[in-house]
């Protein structure tokens, strides 16, 4: 990696399984072909030989090649993909943090497409999509059975173009049509404010291509209103990831000069290397965009919070604050993605993004399967959580790479169900669908205002079941 590999990928917008990507750009002398294993690749010949001449259909040859490498790397693990010419520009272009879709946050829900939040002022905000709707066909095409980048890739497409999506509405009990024009989509990663007098809060929603300038800019306008800020919150719940640079840049802000951020370690060379806080591991093009940040930012009182959508590049930046005692961690375990992706272009339309290497805290935590466990346990409202148990993690994906000291977590999956249970059996009683979490930065978001509680020295509303979690906790600081 080093000075080798520059960072330039990023997962798709939303999903919230996170990203930490590297781009490899040169041929190196290592991928020079291997000795082969003939036989097996006979084979593969000899099935290729049969569909083409046998199957009741004639098929395109460059699209049987092409479903072969995907499902050679599928077959790896959650986060390797192989991009044919059209998911190659899509992933290019979104490292930019602009792409051609209907613009929603999403996840997966039993198979379905989760809308967690339309982004706002795109076709899908306009369209009336809320948060929690269920989508179950795009166009013609159902959602059980697609995989999340299956999904993504339908809903994308060409500007001006239409798309049809089937809604299902939990709240109303009922499916409806709708027809929704794809457009541009410029996400904003950075949102910042001050939250009460002297006290700020600034939200990264994605480590994407300007997501580091963006970050300055409103730290420094949030200091030219009070340039005796007493607190800061930084707000990376439901953040999926991205760029690693932009983590360690993020880190690098709060964080004295040249100490560890993140390492990485894989079976290549160019896999194993730390990154610290400098802007030799960061900037571009020999600018620091942190160059204008008070040098108050170093040693400003700070509360990270985080939850199970926390994942990836925000881990980074959570496990180096933690480790360096820098930061307050706040809210719920972490979601666990402790890899590193490197993008390999295999020509000029197409490329292999290929697990290269664990990523590790600077204290040598791997928190692959883990993730980050908070120091202060937060529910997602005053009444408890109503959606944390449901929400997917890295060790309840298939296929995904081991933990240190990872075990079968039985507890977690009875857990889900059960809480699965609970919410389906109060909805039955109640025939209302459980209030919709408030907004990220609003009065009435409970974490967050625990949050400044901590800030301030006031007492603080923990976890009501963080006693039930203590044992998963325990075992993720293992």
């Amino acid at each position: 990696m080093g000075a080798k590999l520059r960072v330039a990928g990023l997962l798709a917008v939303g999903a919230l399984a996170g990203a930490l990507t590297t781009m490899q750009l040169q041929a190196n002398a290592r991928n020079a072909l291997a000795p082969l294993p003939l036989e097996e690749l006979q084979q593969l010949a000899a099935v290729f030989g049969m569909v083409k001449s046998d199957y009741v259909e004639t098929v395109d040859e460059k699209k049987l090649i092409s479903d072969a490498i995907s499902g050679m790397v599928a077959g790896l693990d959650p986060h390797s993909q192989y991009f044919d010419k059209k998911t190659f520009r899509e992933f290019r272009e979104s490292t930019g943090g602009k792409f051609v879709g209907i613009g929603i946050e999403m996840g997966m829900e039993d198979g379905l497409v989760k809308v967690v939040s339309p982004i706002e002022g795109s076709p899908a905000f306009r369209a009336g999509l809320r948060p929690g709707d269920l989508i179950t066909r795009i166009d013609d095409t159902a959602v059980k059975g697609l995989t999340v980048d299956q999904a993504v890739k339908r809903m994308r497409g060409e500007p001006n173009t239409k798309v049809v999506l089937t809604v299902f509405r939990k709240a109303e009990s009922r499916s409806f049509p709708v027809t929704i024009v794809r457009e541009e989509i410029r996400v904003q990663s950075v949102r910042a404010k001050m939250f009460q007098p002297g006290y700020a809060w600034v939200r990264v929603s994605q480590f994407q291509d300007r997501t580091v300038e963006d970050f300055a800019r409103k730290v420094d306008e949030l200091y030219k209103q009070d340039p005796n800020i007493k607190g800061m919150v930084l707000d990376l719940r439901n953040d999926p990831g991205g760029l690693l640079d932009g983590a360690v840049a993020i880190s690098a802000a709060f964080l004295p000069e040249d100490v560890v951020v993140v390492s990485t370690n894989g079976q290549i060379a160019e896999s194993r290397a730390t990154f610290k806080a400098s802007p030799e591991f960061y900037a571009r093009r020999g600018a620091d965009p942190l160059r204008r940040l008070p040098a108050a930012l170093k040693t400003v009182p700070l509360v990270v919070l985080v939850n199970e959508g926390s994942a990836s590049a925000s881990e980074i930046v959570a496990g180096a604050l933690q480790d360096h005692k820098r930061a307050t961690i706040m809210g719920a375990q972490t979601f666990g993605k402790g890899s590193v992706q490197t993008v390999r272009p295999l020509s000029a339309e197409t490329a292999l993004k290929i697990t290269t290497a664990r990523y590790y805290t600077p204290s040598g935590r791997s928190i692959q399967a883990k993730g980050i466990v908070p120091d202060i346990w937060l529910d997602e409202t005053a009444e408890g959580n109503v959606f944390a148990a449901l929400r997917m993690r890295e060790a309840d994906l298939e296929k995904h790479l081991t933990g240190a000291d990872e075990k079968k977590d039985d507890a977690r999956s009875k857990a889900r169900e059960e809480a699965r249970a609970k919410l389906e059996e109060q909805m039955a009683k109640s025939k209302e669908p459980p209030k919709p979490l408030p907004e990220f930065g609003s009065e009435q978001d409970f974490p967050l205002v625990q949050a400044f509680n901590q800030l301030k020295g006031m007492p603080v509303v923990v976890s009501k079941t963080a006693v039930e979690r203590k044992a998963e906790a325990d075992a993720a600081k293992q």
